[in-house]
């Protein structure tokens, strides 16, 4: 596609190139290679993005590439190199040098298969979207645009280079990533596109387990990933990968009106999101607030002429450690997300009537997730309803006062008895074992219960909790 050249040079001004991209592209050319930027890396300068990661494609074979960056680079990788890439940094930035290629899956394979082209134009071609298929060619910082990426970035479409099905047939996770950039760039998808996820979702099941979680990653630290999430679940994507979260779908009937718990899971996930704008989103409270309310389908009862979902939080923290663990996750994650949907109904069990004790057993079971823990309490909080959001978020910042209030007290971060395990055997003589725990069990049940004391009231305690048990 030819662009003015009032365009190209807007477009040159715009480009933030980093020196030592322009010096790596002249030792190409002094080699008698081409060596273009690609990708995201182009699509974010245009926007204005810091890019860390620099991509780039070239003629020049692998062997080639490793040769031209010897001496020049401050250290490398070499995990691509069967499929023609080659990464090295330089000056805090990751360059990642790729030989013209596309890919595809076969249609029994979880692998995509890596396919050398012989121009850019056709590497370009094969990549997953317009807004990713511009190249900028360097040392001139030429910009090259087939398919109009800029046009579709500035009009916030999200269009395939050529037809959807091939692109999505070349790699399926495509689908996914569509959902993503859905989010992540507030693109708004093509009839066609939406139509091809929706025909060819069950492509998805090829597609392995470790790269559809970094892409559910990628899409739940978006902006806004409700977005991505809607578009993933009308098209049936959700179905394949994540079928709990369609499931929230549950049927709405005039007698006993309850919350659509879809719609409430999505303005979760974006409440999380607002809260947690940063440079490095919080992926574990995101998809907590994703799955906390997965359990409800399987809880649901109408008791009394209203809709209850009792113990949902402890079945749906099953569900979702089952389900987390088919996408790979890693165990202490999946602990963490667990952990938070288990215990994001605590706060309203107590409400008013919160004890010190209570405060504390809640500090100390939430550990160093307290704080994403009471974000997801606030953001569960969706009622349309002002008089009733304004009661439940004063009530929240009442509890979080009671929680620094002891903090300042006491040491919550460190609940635990004055006196260790070692002080237990040596003061009743016995030797290691399970009645060492249960002694300092007890210390710590009257711990929380009556707050800090002393290793003099400790041992004291200790000897009658020993004589009650009949020990010398």
């Amino acid at each position: 596609m030819s662009m003015p050249p009032e365009m190209a040079a807007l477009l040159k001004e715009l480009l933030d190139i980093p020196p030592e991209a322009v010096d790596l592209a002249a030792r190409f050319r002094e080699a008698g290679h081409e060596l273009y930027l690609v990708g995201g890396a182009v699509r974010d300068a245009l926007l204005q993005r810091r890019v860390d990661e620099l991509d780039f494609t070239t003629d020049a074979p692998s062997d080639e590439t490793l040769r031209l960056v010897e001496g020049w680079h401050e250290g490398k990788w070499l995990q691509g190199i069967e499929f023609g890439t080659v990464g090295v940094q330089k000056a805090g930035r990751r360059f990642e040098i790729t030989t013209f290629r596309g890919e595809r899956y076969d249609e029994r394979s979880r692998k995509p298969e890596v396919v050398p082209v012989p121009t850019l134009l056709e590497d370009l071609s094969r990549r997953d979207f317009t807004v990713n298929a511009m190249a900028v060619q360097l040392p001139e910082r030429e910009f090259i645009d087939p398919f109009g990426g800029v046009n579709d970035l500035v009009g916030k479409r999200l269009r395939t280079p050529g037809a959807p099905e091939a692109s999505f047939s070349d790699d399926p996770l495509r689908m996914l990533r569509a959902a993503r950039f859905v989010s992540q760039l507030e693109l708004d998808p093509e009839p066609e596109v939406v139509e091809a996820m929706r025909s060819m979702r069950d492509r998805l099941e090829i597609v392995s387990g470790e790269r559809i979680r970094d892409e559910l990653s990628k899409l739940l630290a978006s902006p806004k990933p409700s977005r991505g999430l809607l578009l993933a679940t009308e098209t049936g994507l959700c179905d394949v990968f994540l079928p709990e979260v369609p499931a929230l779908q549950l049927e709405q009937d005039a007698e006993h009106r309850h919350k659509d718990v879809f719609a409430h899971t999505l303005a979760v996930v974006d409440k999380i999101a607002a809260a947690d704008p940063g440079p490095d989103p919080d992926v574990v409270a995101r998809l907590a607030a994703l799955l906390h309310d997965i359990g409800k389908p399987a809880t649901r009862k109408i008791e009394g002429g209203k809709v209850s979902f009792h113990h949902h939080e402890i079945v749906g923290a099953k569900m979702a450690r089952k389900r987390l663990e088919a996408l790979r996750y890693p165990t202490e994650f999946i602990d963490k997300v667990c952990h938070l949907i288990g215990m994001h109904l605590r706060f309203w069990g107590f409400a008013e009537d919160w004890t010190d004790s209570a405060v504390r057993r809640y500090v100390r079971d939430a550990g160093e997730l307290l704080d994403p823990l009471n974000r997801l309490i606030r953001a569960d909080c969706t009622t349309r309803n002002k008089f009733k959001a304004r009661q439940l978020q004063t009530a929240m910042d009442r509890f979080e006062q009671r929680i620094a209030k002891l903090a300042a007290e006491e040491d919550l971060k460190r609940i635990r008895p004055p006196i260790d395990g070692n002080d237990v055997m040596a003061h009743l003589g016995i030797p290691p074992g399970p009645t060492v725990g249960e002694a300092l069990d007890h210390l710590l049940e009257i711990r929380l219960d009556r707050g800090e004391y002393s290793r003099e009231e400790a041992f004291m305690l200790l000897d009658d909790w020993a004589r009650a048990r009949g020990l010398p």
